[in-house]
């Protein structure tokens, strides 16, 4: 099991980079980037397992069947994960299912999108003045349940959110629900350290219409904090309301 980081091929631990020169199979996800494929040896065999909408994809019995086979056929099989494997990248369930069968299993850890996507940003997860912990968390449930963000924000906290687009308006309602400021400031970096990137800064409350404006795509990851102000390019207008009020008069 090897996380590729969160896009970017120069986040590749050297763990990471040997295991890809050693496999013989690379079973690998839609959001692992191709130029992390290409530090791959050249020989090696790729399938693609990855989840698209609107596409056929495979069902994690499916690809956890995939990585049985191969290894029971000799050979050396790298799962390769976007990010880390255990954040959020159902490594868990599959190894589960590898060692109940038999399968020597090893994870090599990855960056995790939180990390990579806050520091390419200049975003502090904690910061001894704005946040003294940090909780990440994702917007989507197995099985599309809705998640509960009863007492996942407080003062001093930093929110990294994985999935969150699609789930936006609920996240933002949810928070401020719970007593989450409407003006608490809010990131959103799309497709996080990669050529692509894009940021968009605004307030919690507008989060579901920064989603919309600005047509956010996945991979994007929330960061929802007072931490969030210190971004490199954060503007000094981020925090004014999205759309003007109407006038009364």
């Amino acid at each position: 099991m090897v996380g590729a980081g969160p896009g970017d091929p120069e986040l590749l631990t050297l763990k990471a980079h040997r295991a890809l020169q050693q496999a013989d199979v690379i079973i690998y996800d839609r959001l692992v980037s191709e130029d992390v494929l290409d530090y791959a040896r050249r020989d090696a065999r790729f399938v693609h397992v990855g989840k698209r909408a609107g596409h056929p994809s495979w069902g994690q019995a499916a690809i956890n069947d995939l990585l049985i086979r191969e290894a029971r056929a000799g050979n050396r099989v790298v799962r390769l994960k976007s990010g880390d494997p255990f954040v959020f990248g159902r490594a868990g369930e599959e190894v589960e299912d590898l060692t109940a069968a038999g399968v020597a299993v090893s994870v090599v850890p990855g960056v995790t999108a939180a990390a990579g996507c806050a520091a390419h940003s200049l975003i502090p997860l904690t910061h001894r003045d704005h946040a003294s912990a940090v909780t990440l968390v994702t917007g989507q449930l197995k099985g599309g349940g809705a998640q509960s963000w009863r007492g996942l924000y407080g003062p001093g906290r930093t929110l990294a959110v994985y999935m969150g687009v699609t789930t936006a308006r609920d996240i933002a309602q949810g928070l401020i629900a719970d007593g989450a400021p409407a003006a608490l400031p809010v990131a959103i970096i799309e497709r996080g350290t990669q050529a692509g990137e894009r940021r968009v800064y605004g307030r919690l409350v507008d989060l579901p219409d920064l989603v919309a404006v600005h047509a956010i795509e996945s991979p994007a990851m929330l960061v929802i904090g007072e931490v969030a102000r210190l971004a490199r390019d954060w503007p000094a207008e981020a925090l004014a309301p999205l759309f003007a009020e109407a006038s009364n008069t």
